[in-house]
């Protein structure tokens, strides 16, 4: 990730490679519950319901979205749009808690999807015009480094973490079901898990 990248106020980080394998375990779960095959979850829902989640309020705030990946996983197949590159990286969108950006970055062949990960959120943390983070990062990985980056954040109006399982450990963050979101945008409906 490039050092003179220029952060908006909230900045959501999303670890792609972990949300399109929760996404479709998810999806591969509650299609025999509901009894219906599910449309391919809508990318820009997911984000606000993230941002609402988070406790962002409608309105005019700026948000922008990084998406970590590493090569040969440049797509998120349980979603729409998908391909991170191509599709995704570049793109905005309005919402009701105002304007998306989003961008996508993968490691070079010197570190890890994780690494740069946490490099990023380090990043978030340090730069003084961020006000809010959110991040979803691999559950399932190493968090050694990224546990490190957490605790030194500081200053920040909100830090959020999306997640399926709460951390074992207590960190200095909000923690969200990140569960939550995908089955909204997948179109699950309350009522149809009674």
């Amino acid at each position: 990730m490039e050092q003179k990248f220029k952060f908006s106020p909230n900045v959501m980080l999303v670890d792609a490679v972990h949300l399109d394998r929760v996404g479709r375990d998810i999806a591969a779960h509650f299609e025999p519950l509901v009894k219906r095959k599910l449309p391919e979850a809508d990318l820009a829902t997911l984000l606000e319901c993230l941002s609402l989640d988070a406790g962002i309020l409608p309105g005019e705030n700026e948000m922008q979205v990084i998406f970590v990946y590493e090569p040969g996983h440049e797509q998120m197949k349980f979603c729409s749009p998908t391909h991170l590159e191509r599709e995704i990286h570049g793109m905005a969108f309005r919402g009701i808690t105002g304007e998306f950006s989003l961008y996508a970055f993968q490691p070079s062949g010197m570190t890890t999807r994780e690494a740069l990960f946490a490099e990023a959120l380090q990043l978030a943390g340090e730069d003084k015009n961020v006000k809010r983070i959110l991040f979803a990062p691999d559950e399932a990985a190493d968090v050694t480094a990224l546990e490190k980056v957490i605790r030194e954040i500081k200053g920040k109006d909100a830090l959020t973490m999306f997640g399926m399982n709460p951390p074992e450990q207590a960190y200095p963050c909000r923690f969200e079901w990140l569960g939550f979101a995908v089955l909204q945008a997948l179109g699950i409906r309350s009522e149809e898990l009674e």
